[in-house]
């Protein structure tokens, strides 16, 4: 005659609660871990334009988002806004070199990027020193020698760097620079459509 198995059915309830109890907290271990992980920085909203672009309203009403201008770029540094498509320069990752040619010009079918006569002609915004993080006073003056338009240079009287308004237009290699050879940035770039609200 047959016995009964020793597991019965509240060996198998007491068994289902601990199965579920495990889940549980393998779960929010899990959770910890995922929120442990640091947050990506916030995207940066002062990005640039490229090189000719027209007036803000004028751009995004030419704009066909074809991305022609970035696939030209030789160094990469226009990219694409991830809310709306259009294209941006993020200075401090990769700012634009200004090239002779201006391919990213030549590309664009809209104009929406508008042709230069020359680099000095371009204006894509306008560079800022903070001086209380700027290491100028300490030896440092790496942006005023990378800048291709000669826009910066030293005040070695007043031990801090000087931004020409007039030779600026605004490429944020300067920005680059100082991200490459410091722990702060101290130098930054407002694009223009930034500089005509704070005007307004």
């Amino acid at each position: 005659m047959a016995t009964d198995s020793p597991y019965g059915r509240r060996d198998f309830l007491k068994d289902s609660v601990v199965s579920v109890a495990k889940a549980a907290q393998e779960f929010a271990k899990h959770q910890d871990v995922v929120s442990e992980q640091p947050a990506p920085p916030p995207m940066r909203t002062d990005w640039l334009r490229p090189p000719g672009a027209a007036d803000e309203a004028l751009f995004l009403e030419r704009c066909t988002k074809c991305g022609d201008c970035a696939k030209v770029c030789p160094y990469g540094s226009i990219t694409f806004h991830p809310q709306n498509g259009t294209p941006v320069i993020f200075a401090d990752q990769m700012p634009c070199y200004l090239c002779e040619d201006m391919p990213c010009i030549a590309a664009c079918a809209t104009e929406a990027l508008l042709p230069v006569e020359g680099r000095g002609q371009i204006r894509m915004g306008l560079a800022a020193v903070s001086h209380q993080i700027c290491t100028a006073g300490q030896g440092c003056h790496a942006c005023a020698s990378k800048c291709p338009t000669d826009a910066l240079s030293m005040d070695f009287d007043r031990q801090r760097i000087v931004v020409a308004a007039e030779r600026c237009v605004g490429c944020g290699l300067c920005e680059q620079v100082c991200r490459t050879v410091n722990d702060r940035v101290a130098i930054r770039v407002t694009p223009v459509r930034l500089l005509a609200q704070s005007l307004s």
